[in-house]
């Protein structure tokens, strides 16, 4: 009995004790929430779960999650301030790089359950509110030509659309138009230099492109500078120029060159001219070698190459009639070494014709018989 009632004191000993140590831990509990261990918060109770958002189909959406979200906590907090002592769950953080106006990255941390990413579209509109709030309009004046976006600063306006400065360059070598002209081409700008190499006409001489001034002759185009005699290399005066083998030549050089010589004065024949006695005269040239008078009624005579007229070829023939000097054609009489006509052969007393061809010769002179019997016997 004595060892029944020993254990039953212990026991209440040892239940008392336990209902002591009970009562501190809640005190304990009711003045602090929860103890920190190790840079950790414990809690005496779990907190309640979070549902995960719903997936949305545009950043539009999501911030309107984002700001319903910071909406639902504000309500929460004022109608029950002691829940919101509680500290947040931990959240992953992701790092975001804006780039800056002076070019260089910087990092900037952004909750990935409360921010959508940023992107470009998202810079201009943040850059656009800034701007409105310091009194700059930066209302949009189109959209690009070249990258479709919004134009809110400086534009061009060129081939009847809008661009961003940047975005209006050149088609071939992408240099920027906006501080300089520019040339069109189906729809199309280009620089100076890239226009004139792609689209200007060639000069023959030199094949660079045709900037100003144009030349076109002998189906080319030339520069005028470049457009000058093939073989004197002198420039085109008020004559103009005469083309051989589809190459140009200023006249001297031309008829020096390719017209054929006058047989009398050797100079190249131009514009009339004759041919005649195996060569080609100049009309004033062409005359009679002996006497060097033209040619009146257009007849010659043609002596070994040489055009002369009738009486001097005759003379040099001796046919010309020694009582008329005319050149016989016909019939003749040869005496006294000469030639006559049959009616010009007379007596140089009487002048009657020599009958029959009978005659008295005395110095160099006919005499019919009758008249040299008087004069000379």
């Amino acid at each position: 009995m004595d060892e029944l009632d020993l254990l039953l004191a212990e026991l209440a000993l040892n239940s008392a004790h336990s209902e002591s140590e009970k009562s501190s831990k809640d005190a304990a509990a009711a003045e602090v929430p929860g103890a920190v261990y190790g840079g950790f918060a414990a809690y005496s109770d779990l907190p309640a779960p979070v549902a995960a958002p719903p997936a949305l189909d545009c950043p539009t959406q999501e911030l309107d999650a984002v700001l319903q979200g910071f909406l639902d906590e504000e309500v929460s907090e004022a109608l029950d301030p002691v829940s919101s002592t509680t500290p947040p769950p931990l959240r992953k953080k992701q790092s975001v790089k804006r780039k800056t106006e002076g070019g260089q990255e910087e990092n900037k941390e952004s909750s990935s359950s409360t921010a959508a990413p940023e992107t470009i579209d998202d810079l201009l509109g943040g850059l656009s509110s800034d701007l409105e709030k310091i009194g700059v309009r930066t209302t949009a004046k189109g959209h690009c030509a070249s990258c479709n976006k919004c134009i809110v600063g400086k534009m061009i306006t060129a081939l009847g659309e809008v661009w961003h400065p940047e975005h209006f360059v050149c088609e071939a070598c992408k240099t920027e138009l906006s501080t300089t002209g520019f040339f069109e081409r189906d729809g199309r700008p280009y620089c100076d230099n890239d226009y004139h190499q792609l689209f200007s006409p060639r000069c023959a001489y030199c094949k660079g492109p045709i900037v100003t001034n144009i030349l076109t002759a002998l189906d080319q185009t030339w520069h005028p500078e470049h457009f000058f005699c093939t073989h004197c290399g002198g420039l085109f005066g008020p004559d103009g120029f005469l083309e051989k083998d589809g190459k140009p030549y200023c006249c001297k050089d031309f008829y020096h060159l390719f017209s054929p010589k006058c047989s009398g004065c050797g100079e190249p024949v131009r514009e009339n001219y004759l041919t005649a006695a195996n060569g080609t005269w100049h009309p004033e040239c062409f005359v009679c070698a002996d006497c060097l008078m033209p040619f009146a009624d257009g007849c010659f005579m043609d002596l070994d190459g040489r055009a002369l007229c009738s009486q001097h070829f005759h003379s040099r023939q001796g046919t010309l009639c020694g009582g008329c000097s005319e050149p016989i054609a016909g019939r003749c009489i040869s005496a006294l070494g000469r030639k006559f006509h049959p009616e010009h052969f007379v007596c140089a007393f009487c002048l009657r014709q020599v009958s029959q061809g009978v005659f008295k010769e005395q110095e160099g002179k006919p005499y019919c018989s009758a008249c040299f019997d008087k004069l000379f016997v």
